[in-house]
Order: C-alpha cells, then sequence, then structure tokens
C-alpha cells in the first residue's frame, strides 16, 4: 500500500486529523523504527497487535504520518529488542508533534524539499560538505547567491528568486550563535574562480570566505587546480552527521532538487568520498593565503 492509499485509510479509520505532510524528519524517525521491527524479525500486524492497536495505525507510525511520543519509541525499541541506548535516546528525541519552524513557512512557495534541508541542518549535529562548481550555500553572500540563482534553469521570475534568496539566507543562522554547528568545506578552486555576478561580487564572496573562515566552528579547504585529479565526480553534496552514525543523512543537489540517501551503503561512501577529498585539499591556514591570490589578480 503507498503513503497516499495509507493517508486515506488512516482518516477513514480516525486515525489521525488531516494534517500537513510529514517533514523529512517525521519519515526519517519512522523509517528507523520499522527498520528496528524488520530486525527484529517481526512483521507489521505482529508488532501492532502486541501494541494494541491496528495494523494501519502501526503503518502510519513508520510512514511519518502518526505521532509517537518518547514513551511509545522506547517502548518498541524494547519490544524490537534494541540495546543501543544512544540510538534510542536520539530516536526519542524526534518524537512529539510537529514544531513549526521558521523553514515551514516556505512550504508555500519552495519545493518541499527547502524546508526538509533547513531543518535537517537546524538539528545536525555536524556538517560535511564538497563542491566543485559553487561556493557552498551557507558560505554565499547575498549577492553572489541572487547571481547564482538568476543563473539557475528554468529561470525564476523576481518574486521566485526572493524566496529563494531569503531562504538561502535564514539557512545561514546555523553557523552562528550559541548553537552554531561545526563545519567543514572542500571547495575546489574551479568555484574561487567563478565569475558569478561580476567582479565586485566575485571580491566580495572571496572576503567573505576569509571571514567565515576566521570561525571557530567553520573549516573551510581548497582543492587548488595543480592537486590535478581528486575523487568524486564533481556532484555537490551536503554530508550531515546526526546524534548517532545510524541516523546521518547526505543531501545530494541533482537539477530536479534535492535528494535526501540515508541507506547506510550510501553514508559509508559518501563520507569516505569526504575524507578522500579532504585528503586531496590545502590545510586550513593554506587555503587563507590560496584564496588571496584570485582576489590579488582581480
Amino acid at each position: 500500500m503507498g503513503d497516499g492509499a495509507l493517508w486515506c485509510a488512516a482518516l477513514q479509520l480516525g486515525l489521525m486529523r488531516p494534517t500537513n505532510p510529514p517533514t523529512l524528519r517525521q519519515r526519517r524517525l519512522g523509517a528507523e523504527l520499522r527498520k528496528l521491527r524488520e530486525r527484529a524479525g517481526l512483521s507489521s500486524t505482529a508488532a501492532a497487535a502486541h501494541f494494541g492497536f491496528q495494523q494501519t495505525r502501526m503503518s502510519m507510525i513508520e510512514a511519518g504520518r502518526y505521532a509517537v511520543s518518547a514513551d511509545r519509541v522506547r517502548a518498541m525499541a524494547r519490544a524490537y529488542a534494541c540495546a543501543d541506548d544512544e540510538l534510542i535516546d536520539a530516536l526519542a528525541d524526534m518524537t512529539g508533534g510537529r514544531t513549526r519552524g521558521w523553514w515551514d513557512e516556505y512550504r508555500e512557495y519552495l519545493p518541499a524539499s527547502f524546508a526538509d534541508l533547513a531543518e535537517l541542518e537546524h538539528h545536525a549535529c555536524a556538517l560535511r560538505v564538497a563542491l566543485v562548481m559553487h561556493v557552498p550555500g551557507l558560505l554565499q553572500t547575498l549577492d553572489h547567491a541572487r547571481a547564482v540563482i538568476q543563473a539557475g534553469a528554468p529561470t525564476y521570475r523576481a518574486f521566485e528568486v526572493e524566496h529563494r534568496l531569503s531562504h538561502r539566507m535564514k539557512r545561514q543562522a546555523v553557523l552562528h550563535g550559541d548553537r552554531a554547528v561545526p563545519y567543514a568545506a572542500v571547495i575546489h578552486e574551479a568555484a574561487l574562480r567563478m565569475q558569478f555576478g561580476g567582479a565586485d561580487t566575485v571580491r566580495g564572496q572571496l572576503r567573505h570566505l576569509l571571514e567565515m573562515s576566521e570561525l571557530s566552528n567553520v573549516t573551510i579547504r581548497v582543492i587548488p587546480f595543480s592537486r590535478g585529479a581528486f575523487p568524486g565526480t564533481g556532484q555537490p553534496f551536503d554530508y550531515v552527521l546526526g546524534p548517532v552514525p545510524q541516523l546521518d543523512t547526505v543531501q545530494l543537489d541533482a537539477a530536479h532538487g534535492c535528494q535526501f540517501v540515508d541507506a547506510e551503503a550510501e553514508l559509508a561512501k559518501y563520507m569516505a568520498l569526504v575524507e578522500r577529498m579532504e585528503e586531496s585539499a590545502l590545510g586550513a591556514v593554506e587555503t587563507r593565503d590560496f584564496i588571496h591570490d584570485p582576489l590579488r589578480s582581480m
């Protein structure tokens, strides 16, 4: 039964009131509970019977469409013989009703993945990103971000550009304040040389990178052209670290929008990739010196 059919069935059975579709965080909680059940060798019908509710509710819980309490999650983990206390605590922290964040105001104007990415970054324990042709969104200046968005395809109307621009700028708050997220970015020299917005915008962006690199929670490293071949295909990605490795997530940029990956094998692949790219890059201090070079040549 697909998510749409489960949604309708649950409404007809009175299991839940109509609400907005589940967020990425809610879907992830449900998926992790399903993994625990499957590892325990229990069917959804048998698990539902154990807890005294209908199988449809179990399906909705595992689809992220039915809110569960922290106590319920702990009870499910016990029933599934999960002995990983750190994972159980992390899952319990993901429970409860949907908490609105600033990103929810954009759900009416932007694809759902934009809000999901902002929520993911908000709850991240650390961020590791790798890009070749672009400066990371969390490190972009307003002028640089505007030029990048305006260069996108299809061409966005003025108000669409502003929605994307304000969303990107608000995301950057995770790098500042008392709860600033540890952030490590690997950027290829090509991204420093791209002429988005003209010379003044490029100079402003490079100076901003230098300023951001001085923050205690931010590490920026550049792979120079002189290093030659480097690992990876050049696809930009964000590796978002959760409170435990099982809750890590990779966000991939693609022409059709964001894609989120959390399969164990995929996480291992992208972690190895970002580590190898970091090995190919200059150190943080060398990178700051290196960024001064294109500034001097402009």
